[in-house]
């Protein structure tokens, strides 16, 4: 008999490596790894040459033939799903072009579309022509910079000093200054 207990110490090795057979099987089954081999995930991946950020307080210039006509102020920009895309948060824009009358855009959210010239605001948006007192609103409202249109594509609500107008999509075409909307318009004079 084993009078030293120290003595039983070396009995544990000797014990588990001549149980090896039994338990070695399900715990090297246990840790082996999962799944087969997939060599794509071995090379390395090419890096976007777009970088994430995120910033606060933005303004974005944008410009026709050299003369400054929309600035967009943003509380906070990020990356976009997708290259050239800036998403942004708290929108402001502003015509400030000399050739038509000033008009102020507010909403919460906003996308630009850099390559498209493309300025896409959403949630609560609130468009105002101080000169005219006009004020319309509407859920999302988009502007390409290169056909010079203005198209909310939801319902919009227009009220003016003498005029309250409900109507479905509206198109403004910057260049004539022309309204088209659909879907049953309410006009209240």
């Amino acid at each position: 008999m084993i009078n030293n207990p120290r003595n039983l110490l070396w009995m544990l090795p000797l014990l588990l490596f001549a149980t090896s057979p039994l338990w070695q099987p399900s715990v090297s089954a246990f840790l082996a790894p999962r799944g087969g081999y997939n060599p794509k995930l071995a090379q390395p991946q090419d890096e976007s040459p777009m970088q994430n950020f995120v910033m606060d307080s933005v303004a974005i210039t944008m410009t026709t033939n050299g003369m400054e006509e929309w600035q967009i102020d943003a509380e906070r920009a990020y990356t976009g799903e997708q290259d050239h895309e800036i998403e942004m948060e708290q929108v402001s824009a502003m015509y400030i072009g000399t050739e038509k009358e000033p008009i102020n855009i507010e909403s919460r959210k906003g996308t630009y579309l850099i390559d498209k010239r493309h300025l896409v605001l959403t949630d609560h948006v609130k468009v105002v022509k101080p000169t005219q007192n006009q004020v319309m609103l509407s859920e999302r409202l988009e502007y390409d910079d290169a056909s010079k249109m203005l198209v909310s594509p939801g319902k919009v609500f227009i009220q003016a000093p003498d005029m309250k107008l409900n109507a479905g999509r509206m198109d403004y075409d910057f260049s004539t200054e022309g309204f088209d909307f659909t879907n049953r318009v309410k006009v209240n004079l």
